[in-house]
């Protein structure tokens, strides 16, 4: 349990009741639903949605199949592009991505086509009777990933789809990564995560070991010399600080590690609730906090931005939930001193008022204070230095804190390739990093069998 709350109370309701809260988001389609919704597509040609899909998945074909009643067929077309594709059309903002693209939203048809809901039909209404894709034969190449989050495993299941052995390191005593560990509960329910995984490893050819660190007890340097190539899965397991004083304040703590402790919990009755409660940040972690908050039972929600809501990393509809959650949007504030009680616990924080002084962020000189039982930092998220310590990790090039990768996701040493949030590629989409792992592993393969016939 998280230490830094043990003097907080419990929710109210009992387990059932708040259960009831963290249900489907966005509940599924059923089959007529599905067969309508997928009758609005045009089957464009020169489809922008796919130019918008970060994992190239051919939708207007998948969506033909639903129509024409092929739903394993159309399955079939999201896997090949997106293993993972079960759990992106849950968690993968479409709203910003295929479905703004897509030709039909426009002021005259008010609405794009549901293509998210879709993809989500297609891949829990496929019920394969063996697993959709085959092993091609056994190379006799080892590769290590190093993380199973969504690159890691993207990485693994198309490297075994080429007859490659693949060895999964993951420091948690569970796979899935944010999908599993990250993500709001009422996004991915019914433990998602791990049925995913599960369809995942049946392709066979992949063995995860739990606990293992790098930087711990696990090298870069011996992967390195143990495996024909490396790739580097890591995400960003760290979070960036205030640089405040009293930050490691009981009430005090990482967005991140109590949603970590939210979706592991069995009876969320159990959990430390703060009744008045502040969520620093502007992206989908700090939304995904605040509202689920608000959902065990807050009475009080503040989510707190330095800037303006235009400059938000979450999305417009991202940002409807958590008004739709009693969620209280707070702008043009930054953090500026941690409020103790006489005990040493968080009572609540200042903040200095901002603006922009010729584009640059300035404090205006005056200060408000808001009432807090706990404040949860949702600022970003840092990059580990600690696992990239030994001798040959340190010569790894980075852009700012991130691995510098290619656009074959090539670190700066040969065999070695990285991928997902620990790289400075795109943004820290779940979908982007399981293209990227889906990407080095066409190019490990390449790399691989170039050796081969050169041998």
């Amino acid at each position: 349990m998280i230490k830094t709350l043990n003097h907080l109370p419990h929710p109210h309701e009992n387990a059932a009741a708040l259960a009831s809260h963290f249900t489907d988001l966005a509940p599924p389609l059923n089959d007529r639903q599905a067969h309508l919704e997928a009758s609005r597509c045009l089957y464009c040609y020169d489809a922008p949605c796919v130019n918008a899909c970060p994992s190239d998945i051919d939708i207007p074909s998948f969506i033909r199949n639903i129509h024409q009643e092929n739903v394993q067929g159309a399955a079939q077309k999201i896997l090949s592009a997106n293993i993972l594709g079960g759990s992106c059309a849950r968690v993968c903002p479409t709203e910003i991505l295929c479905q703004q693209a897509c030709v039909r939203n426009n002021a005259e048809e008010c609405a794009p086509v549901l293509i998210g809901l879709l993809q989500r039909y297609a891949v829990d209404n496929a019920h394969f009777s063996a697993h959709p894709f085959q092993r091609a034969a056994a190379t006799g190449k080892r590769i290590a990933v190093v993380g199973a989050g969504p690159a890691g495993l993207s990485c693994a299941h198309r490297s075994a789809m080429h007859g490659h052995d693949v060895v999964i390191f993951e420091a948690r005593e569970k796979a899935g990564g944010l999908n599993e560990y990250g993500i709001a509960k009422y996004k991915l329910v019914d433990d998602y995560a791990q049925k995913e995984l599960e369809f995942l490893l049946q392709i066979g050819g992949i063995d995860i070991r739990y606990g293992q660190k790098l930087g711990e007890n696990l090298t870069l340097s011996d992967l390195h010399q143990q495996f024909d190539a490396v790739f580097l899965g890591l995400g960003l397991a760290a979070s960036k600080q205030l640089g405040l004083p009293h930050e490691d304040a009981p009430g005090l703590l990482a967005a991140t590690d109590y949603i970590r402790e939210l979706r592991q919990a069995d009876d969320l009755s159990l959990l430390p609730l703060a009744d008045r409660c502040i969520v620093l940040g502007a992206g989908n972690t700090a939304i995904d906090m605040a509202v689920q908050m608000a959902r065990l039972g807050a009475r009080d929600v503040n989510l707190v931005y330095r800037r303006g809501v235009e400059d938000m990393g979450a999305t417009g509809h991202e940002q409807d939930i958590a008004k739709a959650n009693q969620v209280r949007l707070l702008t043009w504030a930054q953090p500026e001193q941690v409020l103790l009680d006489d005990l040493g616990q968080v009572r609540g924080m200042r903040f200095a008022r901002t603006h922009l002084v010729e584009g640059r962020l300035q404090t205006t000189g005056e200060t408000f204070e808001l009432a807090a039982d706990a404040i949860f930092k949702a600022i970003g998220q840092a990059f580990d230095a600690s696992a990239l310590a030994d001798p040959l990790a340190r010569e790894l090039k980075r852009q700012g804190e991130r691995i510098l990768v290619d656009e074959q996701l090539r670190t700066s040493i040969p065999g070695v390739y990285a991928g997902g949030d620990c790289t400075s590629l795109d943004q820290d989409l779940t979908v982007q990093a399981v293209q990227h792992g889906k990407l080095a592993a066409e190019a490990i393969n390449a790399q691989l069998m170039l050796n081969v016939e050169a041998a």
